[in-house]
Order: structure tokens, then sequence, then C-alpha cells
């Protein structure tokens, strides 16, 4: 009877501690589930409004306005080379000097014939006098003086003849100076002095490339002609166009856009085009790659907000937006272009509407967020971009 009445004993304390443990666990998670997640230290932004001007973006090169090879036209010596290397040259500067003593010997040739010949066509006209006086008084005959005539008249040719040589000989004499045939930048000398330099010399003296005015040929898809068209006659003023750098974080230079090839390559369904720069600080390089902004228009009382805000999931973008309860909803966004930094928002925002620009990789539907200012938001944020890159 002892045994049988310890054993129930035992049976129940043990049922008794472990139900104690239950309900004091239980209370235990129930009062962890009821403790609200601490909030998230986020950056937040606002809902701008402002004119935003529209982009469409394409790759070009930068090509030269002017390129010129310079060449010699004649064949002779050079006997001074009067640039150096990337000089700045100016239409007219002389750039070298062929030895200009065989065409000047020519010139002096030819002047020497035309004076001979008018000193014959003066002898043969007084001639040509004295005989028609001969002839009045029946002393000469006829045919005297038509010979007489026809040597005056085949002098006054071999003087025409002379004269022309003469002109012709000078405008070699010319050659002799190699001049700049415009504004620009000379670049490697491709022959030295006390070479032979001819017309056929393949590489000539030196390229002169104007950088001032400078162009741009880049492309854009076919899609946006009718735009580019469209604006053209409305504005009756050529488009803007601007030049950055590849990472697009240096502004190179404004432009005019100048053409519209027309054509579109067939090949890449694309449209060319070609715009104009000055180019005074030479920012801009031929042959640099750059990418070119055609500003098509501008939104009047766009929404913007800052890149950083626009996120991207399975169902395309879409941004956190802080609520009066200080915790976060999320909304689709459909964003019509994001330049500089700057996201511009076609629908999903409203002007005014606080959106979460740091913070996003820890926060959720509901979430609830502590906005951080000054130098806690600067701080914040440049740790959130450390873990981001750090996986």
């Amino acid at each position: 009877m002892k045994k049988n009445v310890v054993i129930p004993a035992l049976l129940f304390g043990a049922v008794a501690a472990g139900g104690l443990f239950y309900l004091t666990h239980a209370m235990t998670f129930k009062v962890a589930a009821a403790v609200p997640p601490a909030p998230v230290p986020v950056v937040a932004g606002v809902v701008a409004q402002h004119d935003v001007p529209i982009y469409q973006n394409g790759v070009g090169t930068v090509i030269a306005y002017n390129t010129d090879v310079v060449r010699a036209q004649i064949q002779g010596q050079l006997i001074s080379i009067n640039f150096t290397e990337g000089q700045t040259v100016h239409a007219g500067d002389l750039l070298a000097q062929i030895d200009p003593r065989p065409y000047q010997a020519q010139i002096d040739q030819f002047e020497g014939n035309l004076e001979r010949d008018q000193a014959q066509l003066t002898n043969a006209r007084a001639n040509l006098t004295r005989y028609s006086q001969l002839g009045d008084k029946g002393w000469a005959t006829p045919q005297l003086i038509e010979t007489q005539k026809a040597q005056v008249g085949q002098l006054e040719a071999a003087i025409k003849t002379d004269q022309a040589l003469i002109e012709a000989a000078k405008v070699q004499l010319s050659y002799t100076r190699l001049t700049s045939p415009i504004d620009g930048v000379v670049g490697i000398r491709q022959i030295d002095v006390g070479n032979i330099i001819s017309p056929t010399t393949t590489n000539g003296l030196v390229v002169v490339t104007q950088l001032d005015p400078i162009s741009l040929i880049f492309t854009l898809p076919e899609g946006v002609l009718p735009q580019i068209l469209g604006q053209q006659q409305v504005t009756k003023t050529p488009l803007s166009v601007l030049a950055y750098n590849q990472d697009d974080t240096l502004e190179l230079g404004k432009g005019v856009l100048a053409l519209v090839n027309n054509e579109i390559l067939q090949t890449t369904g694309s449209i060319q085009l070609k715009a104009t720069f000055p180019n005074k600080s030479r920012t801009l390089w031929p042959g640099e790659l750059v990418n070119a902004r055609l500003l098509i228009t501008t939104r009047h009382n766009g929404l913007t907000v800052p890149a950083s805000v626009v996120q991207q999931g399975p169902n395309g973008a879409y941004a956190y937006v802080i609520k009066s309860d200080s915790t976060v909803a999320i909304r689709p966004l459909k964003v019509a272009q994001i330049t500089d930094g700057e996201a511009l928002i076609d629908s999903g925002l409203k002007v005014g509407e606080q959106v979460v620009v740091d913070g996003q990789y820890r926060l959720q539907l509901g979430t609830p967020v502590t906005v951080l200012h000054g130098e806690a938001a600067d701080e914040a944020a440049a740790q959130q971009a450390q873990q981001a890159i750090i996986p």
C-alpha cells in the first residue's frame, strides 16, 4: 500500500512541474511577442516638384570640325620648319619653307624674256610706223607693211606668253611656303629639315586639326526620330546637346544639334546625329568616346526624388514611403528617367511625401523607422554604403 501511494504522488509532482514550466515559458513567449521591433534608422527625402529637362541619351565620337594634311604642291628641299608640334596656329601661318632659289631663278629668266620681247616690240612698232608713212607716199609695198604688222602682233603675243609664264612661276614660288590652311593645332611632324618633299610624299608635312568649334557624331534609336523632328518644328531653333565623359560624372561641353542624318542605319536600327560644340577650353578631343544627351523637351512641374529612392523588384520599380505612423509602405513606381542622381517619376508618388533615401536593405512592409538628420544621416549613409559593398 505505501508503494502504491508513493508512485501516483511522484507522477502528480512531475506533471505539475511540467505544467508550471510550460506556463512560465508560454508567458515569456507571449511577452516577447508583444514587444514591437526596434525602429530601423533611415535617411529620408521629400518628393519635390520642379521643371525637369527630358533627354535622349546616346554614345558618340568626337571629330574635328576640319582636318587638313599640309602637303607640298611642288618638289624641293625643306630648309626650315617653322612650328612646334602641338602648337596652335592660324590660317596663313608659315609652317615650313622649301628652297625657293630654283623657282626664283625661273622667274628671273621669264622676266628677262619679257624685257627682250618688249624691246623688240618697241622696235617693230617703230618700223611699222615708218613703213606706213612710206607706203602712203608709194615708197613701200603693201606686202612689206603687212609683214611688219604680223611681226608686231607676234611680239605682242610673245609678251602675253612671257607675262603668263611669270605669273605661273610666281605661283610656283609661293608654293615654297607651306602655310596652315585653317586655324587649329598642328600634330606630329612627318618630315625633317633637309629632306626632299614633293606632292607624292605619303604623309605630307603635318596634320592641322581645328578644335574650336568641334563636332560630335552620336546615335539614337530610330524610335526617337519623330520626337526630334517634331520638337524642331515646334521650337524652330537647334536642340541642345550635352557631352559627358564615359562614366557620366563630368560635363565636357554644351552644343547644339547641327544635323539629323538623311537615312537610318539598317544594321543597328539607329539614326546618326551631328552636334557642334564651342571648344575653347578644349575639353573635347578628336577621337574621344563620350556620352551625348539630346534635350528633347522640359517636363514642367515634374515630380523628382533622389535616384537612390528607386528600388528594383520582380514587379518593377518601387519605393518605400514613410507614413504618418512612422512605418513604411511599398509604393510601385513608373520612372520616366534617371539623370544626374535624380529620378523623374511619372506615377506612384505625390509631391511632399516622405520617402526613404538610404537604409532600404532592412525594410519590409510595415517596418517602423526612425528618420536620421544631419551628421547622423551622413554617417548612416556611409555605413550602409559600406555594408552594401561587403558581402
